[in-house]
């Protein structure tokens, strides 16, 4: 079985002043967008694994920053339309912040499987498994021991490229089978992030990674997404009940808040009298994509202050797009002590479809020993 995805995400933390033509000082990039980061407070021990940072930098500025715990992007700094660095990524400034209960998932790795599965239950080769409940009465991103919460092992590979391992024992979480996954993650010289997921199994299993990047391309800590213009390439999405799990039924777009085929502003039908809404507290809805060759992009979105796009690119048939509901502004450990307001970030996460184990009418997440699971998604920056 093939399987190709494109995930990516991105980071906190570490400030940058580069030049990009030393003889034009009008050129020169500046971070002003987050504060100096303190390495000691990302480096530690945990479980006996060593928890450290890793930087990715490339010639035109772009620098990422990223934790082998969870396999979070702490920090992602790309040039604006000025060539001002800006951190598009939300996050914390310390690993602690990070494992704090209820933390929502900033920059993570996610697995075994990305989004919700209904009840956390599912039927595999005759054997019914239950899973973790941490969603009310449903499992989210692998249960309470998702991998967004594992030490990988790391090896920087040069100064674009970084690969993580690690291996999911048989039973975690609930999960069937022995579950060796790598991901790469490499910063191009066209200022894009690309995640490469690959993952074996010796049993049976479910598999659905993806990557949980918050983005704000004003800079992070800037209080609103809504007037970003966002496109997705696709004619329907899945509707959802009111705990966000799929009816299995695909709901055509076109004349409905959900419709982003022609880019507009992500609040411009947020607040719409629509029940899909109000169930997501605004969007939180996986959508169909139209292509998933992962050379056409299936999302754009623009920042009218920073001037940044980012675009994505992925081989999976789904997009998670997810306007920062749930985020509060309560919690004050933003970097740079800032905090993260309602609807301050966006998401998009490349994927299967939620739930698909018990929707035999959605594309399989199955993978079976000797199969190979291979995904790969890009997130491009431009100005």
């Amino acid at each position: 079985m093939k399987r190709i995805f494109l995930k990516c995400f991105p980071i906190a933390a570490i400030c940058l002043a580069a030049t990009l033509y030393s003889c034009n000082p009008k050129s020169e990039k500046k971070d002003e967008t987050s504060v100096q980061a303190d390495s000691s407070k990302y480096n530690t021990t945990l479980d006996g694994k060593e928890v450290k940072l890793f930087t990715l930098k490339n010639k035109q500025g772009a620098v990422v920053t990223i934790s082998n715990y969870g396999g979070r992007i702490v920090s992602l700094k790309v040039p604006d339309k000025d060539n001002k660095l800006t951190d598009v990524v939300l996050g914390y400034d310390s690993i602690g912040a990070y494992r704090k209960k209820g933390e929502p998932f900033f920059g993570a790795l996610i697995g075994r499987y990305g989004n919700r599965i209904a009840k956390g239950k599912f039927t595999l080769e005759g054997k019914e498994y239950q899973l973790q409940l941490n969603d009310g009465v449903n499992s989210l991103h692998g249960g309470k021991d998702g991998f967004f919460s594992k030490v990988w092992e790391a090896k920087q590979l040069d100064g674009q490229k970084l690969e993580l391992n690690y291996i999911s024992k048989d039973g975690e979480a609930g999960y069937p089978g022995n579950l060796d996954v790598k991901v790469v993650y490499s910063l191009t010289e066209d200022n894009s992030l690309t995640i490469d997921y690959t993952a074996t199994t010796d049993k049976a299993t479910v598999v659905n990674l993806t990557n949980h990047a918050y983005f704000n391309l004003s800079g992070e800590g800037d209080k609103t997404i809504l007037d970003h213009e966002l496109m997705i390439a696709a004619d329907a999405y899945t509707p959802v009940d009111s705990t966000l799990i799929p009816t299995g039924k695909l709901q055509l777009v076109k004349g409905t808040a959900f419709d982003f085929n022609t880019a507009k502003a992500i609040g411009k039908s947020i607040d719409e009298n629509d029940q899909q809404l109000k169930y997501g507290k605004g969007y939180d809805h996986n959508f169909a994509l139209k292509a998933n060759d992962g050379k056409t992009a299936v999302a754009k979105v623009k920042s009218p202050s920073t001037g940044i796009i980012l675009e994505v690119f992925t081989t999976e048939p789904g997009l998670q797009f997810y306007s920062g509901n749930f985020l509060t502004g309560a919690d004050k450990d933003g970097k740079g002590g800032k905090s993260y307001p309602h609807r301050s970030a966006f998401c998009l996460e490349t994927q299967h479809f939620p739930d698909a184990p018990n929707h035999p009418n959605f594309a399989s997440t199955v993978l079976k020993p000797g199969e190979t699971y291979k995904t790969s998604s890009t997130y491009k920056f431009s100005k």
